[in-house]
């Protein structure tokens, strides 16, 4: 298998992946919005412009000159469509329609202009010289690779200079995968511009090869990471202001005392302590933040670090980290036995429990009930 049947397989495993990301999506998800809209959107133009590539690269165009000439730009789309996704992923804007709308016309208009120009060189050029739709094809790839960047730029700016308009998200998510995503679009943004600036010049389409495979990857990329990370998102939203509501939180009377013991440390005094440490944790949902330390909170309660350790490991019969861990399972396991919430993902529940990553949530819930949060829910 030689280099182009490698890229021209890769591209079609892409095609088929977005193809059936879109109808996972679309039939299988019960919950929609204009997020995943777009993000369907984006990965279907990508779809749709590496299958309309690899059909004429193979010779399966029809022989018809109307079809044979007729390139449909679905690939105008995809960074409007991306913006989109993203304006709205982040939550900084709430209508679009204008671009949206503009770019729509744009690819309608671009259509026509083709299509005169097919009947033009099929009705009145001698030997139907094909020239003129050449050129306009180079001139349609240019002024869309410039209408392209444009809406690259912007994503570009608001994910990493305006930070002033993510203090939202952040609280949900680190946005590093589509940081990751931009700086890879800027790398397919500089493939397509070369390959531009190479067919322009010398009339060579092979570079276009690596661009198709970057594009292929790109598709995965936006389609599972951007699917994935915005339904844990979602979920968290949603579980965050379930949380407010005081609708599923656990209470100090949740958590099991401790069998009275003789050491001489067990007395009054200590036992109120430690209610009083264990109200301020839940009362004040401290579990719930993953960045809670035994130092912060035991200077925020006048206590010593060393007597705030004791007291935990004596009370509780964990030291400070199982403590607070066991509370989030607590509240993880309300969450994951109500079915009002049987359709939220795990890992968003495990993270707004006041875990900081999928592992070490799955690592502690079977820590503490010997079985993983997805057995435990079914």
């Amino acid at each position: 298998m030689d280099f182009v049947s490698i890229i021209d397989f890769l591209l079609m495993a892409g095609v088929l992946q977005g193809f059936g990301f879109n109808l996972v999506t679309i039939f299988v998800k019960k919950r929609f919005d204009k997020t995943i809209i777009f993000l369907n959107l984006t990965v279907l133009f990508i779809s749709l412009n590496n299958l309309q590539r690899w059909l004429i690269d193979n010779d399966y165009s029809s022989d018809l000159f109307l079809l044979e000439n007729l390139m449909i730009p679905w690939y105008l789309f995809i960074a409007p469509m991306f913006y989109a996704f993203t304006i709205h992923f982040i939550k900084v804007q709430d209508r679009v329609n204008d671009f949206v709308r503009f770019t729509i016309v744009l690819f309608i208009v671009e259509i026509i202009i083709r299509l005169c120009l097919i009947s033009h060189v099929y009705y009145q050029v001698p030997n139907r010289d094909i020239s003129i739709i050449e050129n306009y094809t180079t001139f349609e790839d240019i002024f869309n690779l410039v209408y392209g960047i444009l809406f690259f730029a912007n994503s570009c700016i608001l994910i990493f200079r305006k930070h002033h308009l993510l203090q939202y998200i952040l609280a949900y998510d680190d946005l590093n995968w589509i940081k990751w995503f931009i700086r890879f679009g800027g790398l397919v943004m500089l493939l397509w511009a070369v390959a531009v600036i190479v067919k322009s010049l010398t009339g060579d389409e092979f570079v276009y090869l690596f661009l198709r495979f970057s594009s292929s990857i790109l598709l995965y990329w936006i389609g599972y990471q951007g699917f994935y990370k915005y339904n844990v998102v979602r979920d968290r939203i949603y579980l965050r202001s379930s949380i407010e509501t005081n609708s599923v939180l656990i209470t100090p009377n949740n958590y099991e005392k401790p069998s009275t013991k003789s050491d001489d440390f067990f007395n009054e005094k200590h036992q109120n302590d430690f209610e009083n440490v264990k109200n301020h944790v839940i009362g004040n949902k401290l579990y719930l933040d993953p960045l809670l330390s035994m130092e912060t909170l035991a200077s925020d309660l006048g206590m010593s670090k060393s007597y705030f350790s004791k007291l935990i490991n004596s009370y509780s019969t964990y030291n400070f980290s199982d403590f607070i861990n066991s509370l989030r399972v607590e509240q993880a396991k309300k969450f994951l036995s109500s079915n009002e919430f049987n359709e939220y993902t795990i890992v968003a529940i495990g993270l707004e429990c006041g875990f900081n990553s999928k592992s070490t949530f799955y690592s502690a819930f079977k820590k503490f009930t010997s079985e993983t949060p997805t057995s435990y829910r079914n």
